[in-house]
């Protein structure tokens, strides 16, 4: 009897494995949200840095776009689903509370200013992680 043809039994039969395809779509859609969320925050940044420099006004477009690229930004690039969806959450609620309170004070577009800057020098001084 030969033993190359399948077996009927469905717990012996092999295990389809997921394709490299998947897993090069997944990276492919983790890299476009991050170019996303990168270029939104930068977008959002330039404009709160631009009134802070320039000392005028801006409305709460701005920081709608920061907070958007942020949330978008941490869906594709945190790997810990507590730490990606409490990131997501908060950027969200701070851009719904803008867009209630309907004007950005001076002292706002400082805080978003200087924890930009913290967040970027923490990731510039941050070693990579080794890969397993």
């Amino acid at each position: 009897m030969p033993t190359d043809l399948p077996s009927k039994d469905p717990s012996e039969r092999p295990r389809p494995r997921p394709s490299e395809d998947d897993a090069g779509a997944d990276k492919q859609l983790s890299v476009a949200g991050m170019m996303t969320g990168t270029a939104l925050m930068f977008i959002g940044f330039l404009n709160v840095f631009l009134s802070i420099s320039g000392g005028f006004e801006i409305n709460v477009v701005p920081l709608l776009i920061y907070f958007g690229g942020l949330a978008v930004w941490a869906n594709a690039v945190i790997e810990n689903p507590t730490l990606r969806y409490s990131i997501m959450t908060a950027a969200i609620a701070l851009a719904l509370g803008f867009f209630h309170y309907g004007e950005v004070l001076f002292w706002h577009k400082q805080v978003v200013f200087w924890s930009t800057v913290v967040v970027v020098m923490y990731f510039m001084f941050r070693e990579p992680k080794k890969p397993a």
